[in-house]
């Protein structure tokens, strides 16, 4: 590797070898250190090694063309575009491939297809590597099933351990690389960093950014948060001693500089090469070398280094290199057709400020263009983009040039450049779109409000498409002000849309709304709109039913409205529930008819959330399994940060605690990446974490949302982490604070008028805390109000809730419990083991305590070990070891051995002797789920959780025996 870059081989050495393991590092420094020389070193040092290099160098003035890095960077691949699914190719179109687009880019399914092409390629290329049929195999299962079937089909290469270089199925195979980064186009930067995230094992990054303090800024593309973050290598470029600069100066200049005087120049530059460079170069055109002790050349910066050397360039060759900096992409056909003389460049090449290959005109770096542009005075460049404008064949970046050098209204330049918004709009480029709709607005003549109107939403709408909020909520509020009538309701609506969707107090999408509703027609689909926004944006029930009332009446007409009225029947039987009136399922299926294969956000989760409400968790997860798999294939990552956590809620009353941890997890990754509202994740991590005993933690969590909720007057959160709070004292024995908790829930729950609070299954568990303190007046409170949830609707949970209530209550009365724990045995029969596993078996607690209160002894400790069991089975840590606890305090021994059957006896005689089930059941001619069905009623009656106890009891008999 010597060699590799001047005074640069161990960075590179270094850089190399975490690349080669699979890490993804980051090359950051000031402008002119000397990234790009590691960046090309080390891509050179792929090619050799046989790796595929997929790269780009954007530049400043690229960063105005939609995809125009990404189209570099997947131009090898362009051969693959056809093996995508149909959404994914159509995607990649418009970005890959020349000629008119007729659709617009759905710049998230681009992020999509860029994930596919990366992961197929990154399978081929590693599979190549060992063997062409296995290559073809992963390249087939990739390209049929996108993105998840080419992570499948990387996990085939890696299970089979195809790799290069004989290194293991962690040696990467491909290479991405980005030069200067924060040069990226947006929608570039966003596929990419979608893509990145999701990278499989046989691709490496490696990118390079501009950086005045290496390590403080956040890594470009997200390298430095989710599966990337642990593993990010971050070399920071630190300055080159004065023999590695010798080197570059002799090579950049032809010149060996006296030791003295390169001394000096590399101390004023501060080790930076670029700048050495420039110092070296101005020194080299004085007349004569400056004696020790004489002031080198002023060189305030290296801008003025460059404004010095572009002032000693012929006028001709001046006016080439200023109209290339104004160029979007310099071309130089275009440039010819502006006056240039091909030949005007010479002196600008022989001075390496450009280079010219074929029709390509690009400065050697980004920052001679932004010199040569900031030097222009504001009327030349006016002049100069006018030039541009004029002789440009390109409509784009005609309509770039114009919106730079017209200032006065011009109604045909608006035109024009409103129109290059469309045209960037639909190939992905929402903030390019939004500056030039700004302007266009800003160029029209008094007397075109319709025109003025649409262009002003136009520009806060794809403020708010490219997850740029605050500029939005600006745009919007600007809008607002400017606009009249309809329209200023639409920038209202818009307002209200950005507030619901960022960190704002809810209140603030409410207030928008409302004020929207007032400024729209009455009767228009547009108040529709509205009221079915505002059904959403309200929490108290009765106020939400007659905003989606109105909306369904407004919008039942409007075939262009159908995903909006599909929203407000569904908001409307939602609402209609949490009031407390009859569930009117006919809405919901009416609803579910019309919004057909594609959920509307705005209440597509309301199934999903009715049908977690009744406890049919197959159902809810079907919807949101199919609705997150249509948000990934979209690249819609808020909604699947939304449908994550409702994954994780459905799986948490399921009980199936890991998928929950799963989901939550990955909301929690999507949600610090996108930087959604943390509050649901972080709920439902805290219900997990007190199931499994982590009651300290729990708690913690349930502390910071209350906090959150009061700064931000959140009744939602306060209601949810009320919730969590009082589980989390109820766990840890803290019976009095559960139940100020839980009251503090209930009163939340009236004050908004709240009759069926959905996801609030708090009574069951207000009771037992109340039970517990001795505040038996407010259990009897709890149990009615559990009573009357489950006569409005009954449902497996209520139905277990107050069978469950009922013993407790009956128990802290003195009352004789029998009729009580019949119930509750009934209750338990009733709902299948699968559907609410964790009520089940806190039933079967409450029981074992009531039993042993009334010496029932053997059905005690039969129900407290059995509870013990299903608790341990699912997780529930601090739940079995209290069931535990509870047996413990009968004191005697558990059931003897000979209480077994005889099947039961041989069974675990052969068990205690470490023999498997499999063993076990040829043994006794039997099969191994016998097996497991005698065991689990011998632990039962012996009340006992594993083999190791079985062992002791089996030996403790035969020694009595």
């Amino acid at each position: 590797m010597s060699g590799a870059a001047v005074g640069r081989d161990l960075v590179v050495d270094h850089a190399w070898r975490s690349l080669a393991e699979g890490r993804p590092v980051l090359v950051e420094g000031p402008a002119g250190i000397g990234k790009t020389a590691v960046h090309r070193s080390l891509l050179a040092t792929a090619g050799r090694a046989g790796w595929l290099v997929l790269a780009c160098a954007p530049t400043e003035s690229e960063s105005a063309l939609p995809f125009a890095a990404l189209a570099d960077l997947l131009a090898p691949l362009a051969g693959r575009v056809p093996e995508l699914p149909a959404p994914q190719r159509a995607a990649l179109a418009g970005v890959l491939l020349a000629g008119e687009v007729t659709q617009p880019v759905d710049e998230r399914t681009v992020g999509v297809a860029t994930a596919s092409l990366l992961a197929t390629a990154a399978t081929s290329t590693t599979a190549t590597a060992a063997t062409g049929t296995a290559a073809t195999t992963a390249t087939g299962t990739a390209a049929t099933t996108g993105v998840a079937g080419a992570a499948t089909a990387a996990g085939l290469a890696a299970a089979t351990g195809v790799a290069g270089d004989g290194a293991g199925p962690s040696v990467p195979r491909l290479l991405v690389a980005v030069d200067d980064a924060p040069w990226l186009d947006p929608p570039s930067e966003r596929a990419l960093r979608f893509a990145v995230r999701r990278l499989t094992p046989g691709v490496a990054v490696l990118v390079t950014a501009r950086a005045e303090r290496a390590g403080v800024d956040p890594a470009p593309l997200g390298i430095d948060h989710g599966a990337t973050g642990g593993r990010l290598d971050r070399i920071a470029l630190g300055p080159l001693g004065v023999g590695a600069l010798h080197h570059v100066l002799r090579t950049e200049t032809g010149t060996a500089l006296p030791r003295p005087l390169l001394v000096r120049i590399a101390e004023e530059a501060g080790g930076n090469p670029l700048l050495a460079i420039e110092l070296a170069r101005a020194v080299l055109r004085m007349p004569q070398l400056p004696a020790p002790g004489a002031d080198l050349p002023a060189a305030p910066s290296l801008r003025r280094l460059v404004a010095d050397r572009v002032a000693a360039l012929p006028p001709d060759t001046r006016h080439a290199i200023r109209l290339a900096a104004l160029s979007g992409v310099p071309a130089l056909a275009a440039l010819v057709r502006a006056g240039v003389s091909p030949t005007a460049f010479d002196a600008a090449e022989e001075a390496g400020l450009v280079a010219v290959a074929g029709e390509a005109v690009a400065f050697t770096h980004p920052v001679y263009a932004a010199a040569v542009r900031d030097d222009v005075p504001p009327g030349v460049r006016r002049r100069l983009h006018r030039l541009l404008a004029d002789t440009a064949y390109d409509p784009d970046e005609r309509a770039r040039q114009l919106a730079r050098c017209v200032s006065a209204p011009d109604p045909r330049a608006a035109a024009e450049i409103a129109a290059a918004a469309v045209r960037q709009r639909a190939r992905g480029a929402p903030e390019t779109a939004a500056g030039l709709y700004d302007t266009a607005a800003r160029l029209l003549p008094p007397g075109t409000p319709e025109e003025f109107a649409r262009w002003r939403l136009a520009a806060a709408e794809c403020r708010f498409d490219s997850g740029d909020y605050p500029a939005a909520k600006v745009a919007a509020d600007l809008a607002a002000e400017e606009l009249t009538g309809p329209a200023r309701a639409e920038a209202l609506l818009l307002r209200a849309v950005v507030a619901w969707s960022s960190d704002e107090p809810p209140e603030a999408a409410r207030l928008a709304a409302e004020r929207a509703l007032e400024a729209a027609p009455a009767s228009s689909t547009l108040a529709g709109r509205i009221h079915a926004h505002l059904s959403l944006f309200r929490d108290a029930p009765e106020p939400a039913c007659r905003d989606a009332q109105a909306a369904v009446a407004l919008l039942a007409a409007s075939p262009q409205d159908r995903p909006v009225h599909a929203a407000a029947l569904l908001l409307l039987f939602f609402n209609e529930v949490r009031a407390g009136l009859p569930a009117r399922t006919d809405l919901l299926e009416r609803a579910l008819v019309l919004e057909g294969e594609d959920p509307s956000w705005l209440a597509g989760i309301v199934p999903a959330a009715w049908w977690k409400a009744v406890d049919e968790h197959g159902r809810a997860r079907d919807r949101l399994s199919r609705m997150l798999a249509r948000a990934v294939a979209r690249g819609d990552e808020p909604s699947q940060h939304e449908l994550l956590c409702h994954l994780g809620e459905s799986e948490l009353l399921a009980g199936r605690y890991s998928a929950a941890a799963a989901h939550i997890a990955a909301a929690r990754e999507l949600g610090e990446q996108y930087g959604s509202d943390s509050a649901g994740e972080h709920w439902l991590d805290g219900l997990l974490r007190a199931y499994r005993g982590q009651v300290a933690h729990a708690s913690r969590i349930a502390e910071d949302g209350l906090r959150r909720a009061a700064e931000l007057d959140d009744r939602w959160r306060r209601r949810i982490f009320a919730q969590l709070a009082g589980f989390a004292a109820l766990t840890g024995g803290r019976l009095p604070e559960a139940a100020r908790y839980y009251g503090e829930l209930a009163a939340t729950v009236d004050e908004l008028g709240l009759a069926e609070p959905i996801a609030q299954r708090f009574e069951p568990d207000w009771l037992e805390a109340c039970v517990g303190t001795g505040d038996l007046v407010t259990a009897a409170e709890a149990l009615d109000r559990l009573a009357v949830r489950h006569r409005r609707l009954p449902r497996p949970w209520t139905t277990l809730g107050l069978a469950r209530s009922r013993v407790l209550l009956a128990g802290a009365l003195g009352r004789d419990p029998s009729d009580a724990l019949a119930e509750l045995a009934a209750a338990r029969a009733e709902v299948p083991a699968d559907v609410l596993p964790l009520d089940r078996a806190r039933c079967l607690l409450v029981a074992g305590v009531a039993y042993r209160r009334v010496r029932r002894r053997r059905e005690a400790r039969e129900a407290l070990t059995t509870a013990a069991l299903e608790f341990e089975a699912l997780g529930a840590a601090a739940l079995a070891g209290r069931a535990r606890a509870e047996a413990d305090r009968m004191g005697g021994r558990p059931a003897a051995p000979r209480q077994l059957t005889g099947t039961e006896r041989e069974v675990a005689r052969l068990a205690a002797t470490g023999l498997t089930n499999r063993v076990i059941a040829d043994t006794l001619f039997i099969s191994p789920k016998t097996v497991e069905a005698n065991l689990a009623r011998i632990y039962r009656k012996l009340g006992i959780a594993s083999r190791a106890e079985l062992g002791a009891v089996m030996a403790r008999a035969d020694g009595e025996g």
